[in-house]
């Protein structure tokens, strides 16, 4: 019986074996034919002659498999170094099949001769672990097995560095609001979030010390509160997301929900204050994202000691909506300011091009100021050239009346437009937040692209100008006072996606009042505010020429002295879970038109990397001005761009004929344009991205040199993988981060559901608490009235990432 059992294991490691080999062999000699690695060719042969001698029963075949283990590893040193997830992907197959082949049932028949009559048995088989040619694969899997604990204990992509010591911050270094002086019309105080980014300022920092990294380790949960508002309601799309970084003031949170509820809550306990519904109907909206990321807040002046009348309130807050409202709401109780607009709205519909309900509306927090509140608004992506205008426009902080527009095809008629004319259409939006400098009387704009964003063959001379740029637009009048385009001729739906962050740098000695611009292709680009002047060098850079039929390409592109762009990829930088499918990938990539950053979309598929997910996002970043750092949260994925000809202006060539439940948006047709678009990820055969790990980081910059000063891979793959193991392999991030004077940083917009806190000095995790959903939103924190700091945590997912779902708002604190 015991024969006859080692009989079939043998067999059946030579099926394996020939099958492993054929599968290399074909693979590998394809990608020979490509132009790639000759690695995987031979390894198919190596398999293949094991399996031949195997079937023989000679033990040749381990002394051949023993080639095979030494040979695989010494080519994955030499591509990847000591690197433990691209070695695991080179050598797991390789090193498990090479331990089955050491196993008694193997051993035992190769060599193996039966005695003849008359003989007696052999005293010991011919090949064992630490016999004949096993003793050569033993040998050679032992080395594998140091090589792989070695690996796992370095980490060839961190920088490790100390940011400086805080010191007493300059009074001309200073945010306003943070120094207590005039800010959005009033001081800011230390213990309150006013805005967004905590000020106009965008800075995404408190002052509280209350935290620090001595103590961040005895965070507990204060209270939490759940919105009531999931996703999964009759008419939701994909993007329905809970991202929302509530305002704090006074003693009161106020946050919005992705279905455009209001909501107030006591800072100190998180019960409900008040509640309102702004009542839109999804199922009648052909949305591309459900979402809110804030409220604008506009506090009473000093002469309104007493309510006011008539419907006006002294203090407002402000709540674009999914419908394409601006909607202005008392936070004492949450009524309508009726004073405001008509019945306490205004329509930004009003001279809108091509009105379709659900295309057109705001997803971000406008930018309030003493008298003004200006907004911008989102349109489809990709759905056709016939989409709404990007204008952006500034109304009266009281009566709602229309003060200027800024039209960036007619950049300089910016007076209110006439009764009956309507904005140009599709030219470039500003669907990202924005950020304001009162006392240089300057509200600075991110733009977006034209749709469609991967053909431009058709764009004016003024969207050339502006797409993809950050504006500067003077407050009083919306004229252009200087604008810094970040991507020439945009391809790749590099939008500029983040709030500028406003900080004033010490540099060579003197004070400059700079912006900080995150960018998807992973640039932080620094200027001169009052300007838009570089302040760290910004290069102009050939790029990969060849555009689609009836477009064009940029000659050169702009990189910033400080800029998170990755290295351009390519056949070492292949991964997956086995050698096989990351052999897949590497016939992929081959297959992509790609020749490195900017490459042009393609009829047959271009690598875009970093892909349109971006190296930041809508997060941005948070900068602190005592230490004048950015602490960053960079994110690299690839993805895949695909220009599909059009023949008419009518066929859906991407998502089919068939119309998607409630007339959700066409995404990608690009009706009116030659080519649709085929955009996706790209991974595996397995659905892991084809790029090797890490794909997200935590970084600290200097923001006066461009220097990075440390940079650490950042979460696990707990909540991504079909296996829930919590591999520390650093994973995407969407939501931004927030830093304090207490010198800790945190964050919660992994893909895994954490959210973390960081020494801002070194980048050393001190805390994580575990979410109940994903935590795709930027975290703020506040003074309750019991003298505590806090740290505020949404947690309810992302619909395109695949987070969990939730509704939960988390509140921390030091115990009592």
């Amino acid at each position: 019986m015991e024969h006859s059992e080692r009989s079939v294991a043998l067999w059946a490691m030579t099926i394996l074996l020939a099958i492993l080999g054929l599968g290399a062999l074909g693979g590998g000699l394809w990608l020979i034919l490509l132009g790639g690695s000759w690695y995987y060719a031979l390894a198919g042969l190596a398999f293949l002659g094991t399996a031949a001698l195997q079937a023989r029963r000679s033990p040749a075949a381990l002394a051949v498999y023993a080639l095979l283990v030494a040979g695989t590893l010494v080519w994955a040193l030499w591509e990847a170094g000591l690197d433990w997830w691209p070695l695991s992907a080179r050598g797991d197959v390789v090193a498990v099949v090479g331990f089955l082949l050491l196993t008694p049932w193997v051993t035992r028949r190769l060599g193996e001769r039966q005695p003849m009559a008359g003989e007696p048995a052999p005293g010991a088989y011919p090949v064992g672990v630490f016999r004949g040619t096993g003793l050569a694969l033993t040998a050679s899997l032992a080395v594998v097995l140091a090589v792989g604990v070695a690996s796992w204990f370095t980490d060839p992509h961190r920088i490790e560095g100390v940011v400086p010591p805080a010191g007493q911050m300059a009074a001309a270094g200073a945010d306003p609001a943070v120094q207590g002086g005039a800010a959005q019309g009033g001081a800011v105080p230390d213990g309150d979030w006013h805005a967004y980014g905590r000020t106009g300022y965008g800075q995404r920092y408190s002052p509280l010390t209350g935290i620090t990294p001595q103590n961040v380790d005895r965070l507990q949960v204060a209270w939490t509160y759940s919105t009531g508002d999931l996703r999964g309601q009759p008419g939701d799309p994909k993007e329905t997301t809970f991202e929302v970084t509530p305002l704090k003031i006074g003693n009161r949170l106020y946050l919005c929900s992705p279905h455009q509820h209001v909501i107030a809550l006591d800072a100190t306990t998180g019960k409900e204050v008040w509640r309102r519904d702004l009542k839109i109907d999804p199922t009648q909206l052909a949305l591309q994202h459900l979402t809110c990321r804030g409220l604008s807040y506009h506090p009473a002046s000093q002469a309104a000691a007493a309510p006011a009348a008539g419907g006006s309130c002294a203090a407002k807050l402000f709540m674009p909506t999914a419908d394409g409202r601006l909607v202005a709401l008392d936070p004492e109780d949450g009524s309508v300011c009726t004073g405001f607009g008509r019945n306490g709205e205004v329509d930004l519909w009003a001279n809108m091009p091509n009105v379709r309900p659900g295309a057109y509306y705001s997803t971000s927090p406008p930018v309030v100021t003493a008298g003004l509140i200006v907004v911008g608004g989102t349109v489809l992506d990709n759905v056709s050239t016939r989409e709404q205008s990007g204008v952006v426009r500034a109304f009266d902080v009281d009566s709602g009346a229309l003060v200027w527009n800024w039209d960036s095809a007619k950049p300089d008629l910016t007076a209110p437009i006439p009764e009956g004319q309507t904005y140009t259409v599709n030219s470039p939006n500003s669907w990202s937040i924005a950020s304001v400098d009162e006392a240089l009387g300057m509200v600075y704009v991110p733009l977006g692209n034209q749709p469609p964003d991967q053909w431009g063959g058709n764009r004016s001379p003024e969207v050339e100008r502006f797409s993809s740029s950050v504006v500067a637009l003077d407050l009083a009048t919306g004229r252009v006072r200087w604008v810094f385009q970040t991507v020439h001729h945009d391809l790749w739906d590099y939008d500029v996606p983040a709030q500028p962050s406003l900080i004033d740098l010490t540099v060579d000695g003197m004070s400059v009042p700079a912006l900080v611009q995150p960018t998807k292709q992973g640039e932080l680009f620094v200027l001169d505010r009052r300007t838009g002047r570089p302040v760290l060098p910004v290069t102009e850079k050939p790029a990969p020429q060849g555009a689609a039929e009836g477009d064009r390409t940029a000659p050169t592109q702009p990189v910033s002295a400080l800029s998170y762009d990755p290295p351009p990829l390519t056949g070492a930088d292949m991964w997956g879970a086995t050698m096989f499918d990351q052999l897949a990938c590497r016939i992929a990539l081959k297959r992509l038109r790609y020749e490195g950053r900017f490459t042009p979309p393609s009829l047959q598929g271009s690598l875009v990397y970093p892909g349109n997910f971006g190296v930041f996002n809508w997060g941005g970043v948070a900068v602190d001005p005592r230490r004048q750092i950015a602490f960053t949260t960079p994110t690299y994925l690839a993805f895949v761009s695909q220009l599909v000809p059009r023949q008419d202006d009518r066929t859906q060539y991407v998502q089919g004929n068939e119309r998607p439940q409630y007339s959700l948006p066409a995404l990608n047709e690009n009706f009116g344009a030659p080519f649709a678009v085929k955009l996706a990820p790209f991974v595996s055969v397995l659905g892991l991205p084809c790029q090797a790990p890490p794909w997200g980081y935590v970084a600290a910059a200097d923001l006066t040199t461009g220097k990075t000063v440390w940079k650490h891979k950042n979460g696990t793959t707990l909540d991504a993988s079909p296996i829930p193991l919590p591999f520390r392999m650093g994973v995407p991030n969407l939501g931004g981060p927030v830093v304090t004077a207490g010198g800790v940083a945190f964050l919660s917009g992994t893909i895994d559901y954490y959210v973390r806190a960081y020494d801002v000095s070194t980048g050393r995790q001190l805390w994580e608490s575990r979410l109940p959903a994903g935590g795709q939103a930027t975290p703020m924190t506040y003074q309750g009235e019991d003298g505590r700091q806090y740290v505020l945590v949404a947690a309810g997912g992302h619909g395109s990432l695949g987070t969990k779902g939730g509704d939960a708002v988390i509140a921390y604190a030091l115990p009592k």
